[in-house]
C-alpha cells in the first residue's frame, strides 16, 4: 500500500518538475495538490488520481516525441532524452496501473 502511495507522490512531484521547468504555476500547483486526493477515501477520489497518473503519462510521451522531434532536426543526440522521458512516463504509467489494485479498491469503498 505504501508503495504504491510513494511511486504516485514521486510521479506527481515530477511532473510539476516539468511543468515548473515550463513555468506553469497553475499546473505545477495542481500536480502538487493531487496526491491530497488520497486522503479522502471515495472511490471518486481513486478514479481522479489514474486519470491524473494516465494524463502525466500522456504528456510525458508528448513531451518525449517534441523533444526527439527537435534534436532529430538540430542534429543533436537524442536517445538518452528518450530513454529518460520514457522511463519517467513508464514510471507514471506504473503508478497509476498500481491504483487500480484489489487493495486499493478495498480501501477506497
Amino acid at each position: 500500500m505504501a508503495f504504491r502511495l510513494v511511486l504516485f507522490i514521486i510521479a506527481a512531484a515530477l511532473t510539476a518538475a516539468h511543468f515548473f521547468r515550463a513555468e506553469n504555476y497553475g499546473l505545477v500547483a495542481l500536480s502538487l495538490a493531487t496526491p491530497l486526493l488520497f486522503l479522502y477515501r471515495k472511490p471518486a477520489s481513486l478514479v481522479l488520481l489514474q486519470l491524473a497518473a494516465y494524463g502525466a503519462t500522456g504528456n510525458w510521451l508528448i513531451s518525449a516525441l517534441l523533444l526527439i522531434q527537435m534534436r532529430q532536426q538540430i542534429d543533436r543526440p537524442w536517445t538518452v532524452a528518450a530513454i529518460i522521458l520514457g522511463s519517467v512516463a513508464l514510471l507514471t504509467l506504473l503508478a497509476g496501473v498500481l491504483l487500480n489494485s484489489r487493495t486499493m479498491r478495498e480501501r477506497y469503498k
